[in-house]
C-alpha cells in the first residue's frame, strides 16, 4: 500500500464512528452488523457478546467483509473503505486488555464493560484486513481503487 493510500485509510479509520461488519452465519448467508471500533494501524478491535451470533460464526469462520464510511451529504461526497479481513477471538488476557485498551482510548465508556462479568459476557475480535477498496466519489461515481493491506 503506498503512503497516500494509506494515509486515506488512517484517515477513514481514524475518523468514522463505526463499521458493518459481514461475517458468515451457518447457514451460507452472510450477517452484516454495525460495531464500534478501535484500531491501532490497520489492526481493528472490537468487542461483542462471547455469546452472540457474530462470535459463534466468527469461531466458525474468521473470513469477514466490513465497511467504514465517512459522514456525508450528497453522493458526491462518499469516501470509504471496503476490506476483506481475517478476524479473531481474542482469548489470551493480555491481548484481549490490549484490545480493551485501545477501545477505551477511543470510546471512555468501555470502562463500564469492566466489571466482574466482562470476561464471561464479552470477547474482543482483531482484525486483520487483507484487500481495501478505497471508495472516494470524488474522483468520479463509484470510484474505487484496491490496495493489498
Amino acid at each position: 500500500m503506498n503512503k497516500a493510500d494509506r494515509d486515506f485509510v488512517l484517515h477513514v479509520l481514524d475518523t468514522a464512528q463505526d463499521l458493518t461488519l459481514a461475517t458468515i452465519r451457518p447457514d451460507g448467508y452472510p450477517q452484516a452488523t454495525t460495531v464500534s471500533y478501535a484500531h491501532e494501524e490497520l489492526e481493528l478491535f472490537v468487542g461483542i457478546g462471547r455469546r452472540s451470533q457474530k462470535a459463534e460464526n466468527i469461531r466458525r469462520n474468521g473470513k469477514v467483509s466490513l465497511t467504514v464510511n465517512l459522514p456525508y451529504h450528497d453522493w458526491r461526497e462518499i469516501r470509504g473503505l471496503s476490506m476483506s479481513a481475517i478476524a479473531e477471538l481474542i482469548e489470551d488476557p493480555r491481548e484481549a486488555a490490549r484490545a480493551a485498551a485501545c477501545l477505551e482510548r477511543r470510546f471512555p465508556a468501555v470502562e463500564e464493560w469492566g466489571g466482574p462479568d466482562m470476561a464471561h459476557d464479552v470477547v474482543f475480535l482483531r482484525i486483520r484486513p487483507r484487500m481495501v477498496s478505497v471508495i472516494d466519489y470524488s474522483k468520479g461515481f463509484g470510484h474505487t481503487e484496491l490496495v493489498s493491506a
